[in-house]
């Protein structure tokens, strides 16, 4: 059976939405520093789960709300981007921690998962890039919402491999730079790259 070249054509646009840096990028090394790679990958299954959120909402039309709405836009906008900048001032805070022992509650709190579900889901951006960008991959005939879960399972194993590698690699120079004290300079950069992606995301015009 052929490839379906419309298919492939759309996985190459998100391999490249992929490894574009932003906001995914950004929590993945805030928690990867803070907490190391394994609850990196919490996080980064839990923004992969956001991308099913976003394809299913798109295929039932409910991101045409956010697509025309500018109410349900900024609402959500501005969610997202109090989200994030909440996220990079966790970063600075545990930065200036010097005990690193962290309680069950604040762990609770602090789920990675959740964190990596909430910064996607929360994104508009993401949702009108789906609702834009899927239908231009997609024949008259295609069952939509079968065809939109297919390219949001092929996004997020991308997602996936991607962000575990990215987490393993700083993880190492994390683990080199540890005793030097560079790390937690390196999450104060993390933080403060959050907060300005919020900030970003906050004056973003749809």
């Amino acid at each position: 059976m052929m490839p379906d070249p419309l298919f492939l054509a759309g996985l190459a646009v998100l391999a490249l939405l992929t490894v574009s840096p932003g906001a995914d990028m950004a929590l993945v090394a805030k928690i990867t520093f803070e907490r190391g790679r394994r609850a990196a990958l919490l996080a980064t299954l839990g923004i992969c789960s956001g991308l099913l959120v976003h394809a299913t909402a798109s295929a039932l039309g409910l991101s045409v709300i956010l697509a025309t709405s500018a109410e349900a836009f900024t609402i959500v906008k501005l969610a997202g981007a109090a989200y994030l900048a909440y996220l990079g001032v966790q970063s600075l805070r545990s930065s200036f921690r010097h005990d690193s022992v962290e309680t069950p509650t604040s762990r609770r709190r602090a789920n990675p998962f959740v964190q990596g579900v909430f910064s996607n889901v929360l994104n508009p951006k993401v949702a009108v890039f789906y609702l834009t960008f899927l239908p231009q991959f997609m024949s008259p005939g295609d069952n939509v919402l079968v065809r939109s879960l297919a390219f949001a399972l092929a996004h997020a194993v991308m997602g996936i491999v991607w962000l575990s590698a990215y987490a393993y690699v700083l993880s190492r120079v994390s683990a080199v730079l540890e005793g030097a004290g560079v790390r937690r300079w390196l999450e104060r950069v993390t933080g403060g790259v959050l907060i300005a992606l919020g900030a970003r995301l906050a004056l973003e015009r749809r």
